[in-house]
């Protein structure tokens, strides 16, 4: 209510780009304020519950739902999101060397269709300052991700490189990571989904995640591949069939889409992904096709239109172990998380399921 009636509408009256700094900068700076950080879990937090409490590719997460990459690109606010309710978060999508991104404006609001589009570009500080920041907090609530990519100059050819020096330079701050292979912005990102490309580039980073756990003395953390939901279905049972190959933990299904139909807003022509409650189906089609692929075998992260407890059940039931939400919470606010897990609780209830990992896959057993 409190981000319905008084934050929503001065946000939504600020340029999308600014109103998003301004909220990453706003919850960096309350993090260090004494007290903020409790009032904010008394409002927002969501506590620990046997029902929804997740264990998937040796992690443990609170509860299935996430914060999606691209909101806090330098990790400046990780240390409140568990305050507001998530239950893990990614950060990123990060690249070797810090880059300005594409030009602006790049970040478009369609109010009437529930959905944003972006052509950022992998605008960032570097890898360098992502971890100087993530190596200084001390306590981590929840999980966080660590989401990685290559730079715009670096030719395809030489995109795996890039990839391991992210791996060199955050492997000790994350809790797992995610090789983003799928966002729109980033010229012929996509073509790294497919091929001898997407085997060099996942044997690289399987590669250096061994020689950091080596190092380490400790078990490899999880790798997880993020894809687009615009393949068609032999793109994306040759993609999967190349993922599961690779050795790493999971896949996200999906990134933002390319795709305009259904849209209304006058922003539907702009370039960039298009993420929000237009990919609500398509991404949970992905879903259910990747579990079907993989016979359930390897977790799936399920992003994309969740707006609602339904959406995430959905995606849930069709074979994803988590779930992620970004644009929900542009629209929705921090309320949504809260509303998320208690809709999950009682969708459990009303299935006969004591907890969520009975649900996962549901669909396809039934």
């Amino acid at each position: 209510m409190l981000y319905s009636k008084l934050a929503k509408p001065f946000l939504f009256k600020m340029d999308p780009e600014k109103a998003h700094h301004l909220v990453i900068d706003g919850l960096h700076s309350a993090g260090r304020v004494p007290g903020i950080p409790a009032a904010m879990r008394a409002m927002y937090g969501v506590s620990e519950s046997k029902e929804l409490a997740v264990d998937v590719f040796g992690v443990h997460f609170p509860h299935p739902i996430g914060l999606a990459a691209g909101l806090d690109k330098n990790a400046k606010a990780v240390e409140m999101f568990a305050n507001i309710g998530f239950g893990f978060a990614e950060v990123g999508t990060v690249t070797p060397k810090g880059q300005a991104g594409n030009e602006l404006p790049r970040l478009f609001r369609l109010p009437p269709d529930e959905a944003l589009i972006n052509r950022m570009g992998f605008n960032n500080e570097g890898a360098d300052a992502m971890a100087g920041r993530l190596a200084k907090i001390k306590q981590r609530p929840i999980p966080i991700a660590v989401n990685i990519g290559k730079n715009k100059v670096t030719p395809n050819e030489r995109a795996h490189e890039d990839y391991r020096a992210c791996i060199q330079a955050l492997y000790p701050y994350g809790e797992f990571f995610v090789v983003n292979i799928s966002s729109p912005n980033t010229p012929d990102l996509r073509a790294l989904q497919h091929g001898d490309e997407l085997q060099l580039l996942l044997s690289t980073v399987m590669e250096e995640m061994n020689t950091q756990a080596n190092a380490a003395g400790k078990r490899r953390k999880p790798v997880l591949v993020k894809i687009a939901p615009d393949m068609t279905n032999e793109q994306l049972a040759y993609t999967v069939e190349t993922i599961v190959a690779s050795g790493v933990s999971g896949i996200i299904a999906t990134n933002t889409t390319i795709s305009r139909e259904g849209l209304t807003h006058s922003h539907a022509g702009e370039m960039g992904g298009l993420s929000g409650k237009p990919l609500k189906d398509r991404t949970t089609e992905v879903v259910r096709e990747v579990y079907r692929l993989t016979g359930g075998k390897l977790p799936i992260i399920g992003s994309g239109g969740i707006f609602t407890a339904d959406d995430a059940y959905d995606k849930i039931r069709a074979g994803a172990s988590l779930v992620e939400v970004y644009t929900a919470l542009i629209y929705k606010g921090p309320e949504l998380l809260r509303e998320l897990a208690s809709g999950l609780k009682e969708r459990l209830r009303r299935d006969g399921f004591q907890t969520i990992k009975e649900a996962i896959g549901a669909d396809h057993r039934s």
